[in-house]
């Protein structure tokens, strides 16, 4: 069984090239179900095809539609984006609490969508009735213009994080392992030794806490076992006496 996915609606879009650009924002974020009400310049649209770089052809057919109701009634749940008070009585989330918020709609049997209007006024408030809350975004008060495929790139990155397991920080181990700190140790006494053995460590005073700060500053590198290999190498030609080159 295939889950839904929230549906974007573009009410009465006006240039081909937003429509498209719109397109291959949605499929950046796995969405694919695009619905257009009386788009001004037609449907299909070779502008639109240009601007989606192939993105439609990874897509469900574009929904063409006379009206945004016809638009909306298979859905169950409507958020329309707005970045003004439309003096409505209406819940008015983010489009982060949106993204969490419709994925627990849609586990429970929902269907979503997301509405947005043309890129010169925005949604009608004829259209913005229709819905079931509407949905911002927090951004400069002085500056909250969006293109029509910006709003949809931030809308449907939300919904695309909602459900991403992606760690938010990692290393590349690139085949290697962290050292353990068996093999961290080991090279902390070689590398001490060999301080010890040239004298770097001759004051004794102040060498318990110049092998500290060494082995805080080992420590914040997580040392990988190949580094430690290579470290261990590193100190091992340092104190070998060795003929210098002609």
């Amino acid at each position: 069984m295939t889950t839904h996915k929230p549906a974007i609606i573009l009410i009465t879009p006006q240039m081909g090239e937003n429509i498209g650009t719109a397109a291959r924002a949605m499929l950046n974020c796995g969405l694919t179900d695009l619905r257009l009400v009386g788009p001004r310049d037609g449907w299909p649209n070779v502008k639109a095809e240009r601007a989606a770089v192939g993105a439609f052809e990874m897509m469900e057919p574009v929904k063409l539609f006379e009206r945004t109701e016809d638009a909306l009634e298979d859905l169950t749940y409507v958020y329309a984006t707005s970045a003004r008070d439309r003096k409505m009585v209406k819940p008015v989330v983010t489009a982060r609490y949106a993204a969490g918020e419709a994925r627990e709609k849609i586990a429970a049997g929902g269907k979503i969508g997301f509405m947005f209007g043309a890129e010169r006024m925005g949604l009608l408030n004829d259209d913005v009735a229709l819905a079931d809350a509407l949905l911002t975004v927090p951004l400069n008060p002085e500056f909250t213009s969006l293109n029509l495929a910006q709003a949809v790139l931030l809308v449907g990155y939300e919904w695309f994080q909602a459900g991403d397991s992606t760690p938010p920080a990692q290393v590349d181990m690139n085949g290697t392992e962290l050292a353990t700190k068996e093999q961290v140790y080991a090279f902390f006494a070689h590398f001490e030794r060999e301080l010890d053995a040239c004298g770097f460590l001759r004051n004794e005073a102040a060498r318990p806490n110049m092998v500290r700060n060494l082995r805080n500053m080992w420590s914040r590198a997580h040392l990988t076992e190949q580094e430690v290999r290579t470290l261990h190498g590193v100190v091992k030609e340092l104190t070998t006496l060795r003929v210098p080159r002609k």
